[in-house]
């Protein structure tokens, strides 16, 4: 966003902005992690941990249906007598 000519620039909302000294005794910004509350950061790494599990279910789930799917059509494919007659190797002459 560009800035026009006499209209300051604007600073984003949520109180004064803080720094710290670092041992050197440069300015450094504070960070994040340092202005949220320990109850926040912890909600939200229980609700990542919560969407990470949430996605290995369903994925499971995902794989589990596509299994199923596969017997199912495995099953069907063994009781079509075209599809084994299609399917069957044509050298009779091991059978003997």
């Amino acid at each position: 966003m560009s800035n026009k000519k006499g209209q300051p620039l604007r600073r984003p909302h949520g109180g004064s902005y803080k720094e710290k000294l670092d041992s050197a005794g440069e300015d450094k910004p504070v960070t994040l992690k340092e202005r949220l509350g320990a109850g926040v950061i912890a909600k939200l790494k229980e609700q990542a941990e919560l969407l990470k599990q949430e996605e290995a279910d369903s994925a499971r789930r995902k794989r589990q249906e596509h299994e199923e799917a596969r017997q199912a059509e495995r099953k069907r494919n063994e009781n079509d007598f075209s599809y084994l007659l299609n399917n069957s190797s044509q050298d009779w002459k091991k059978f003997k």
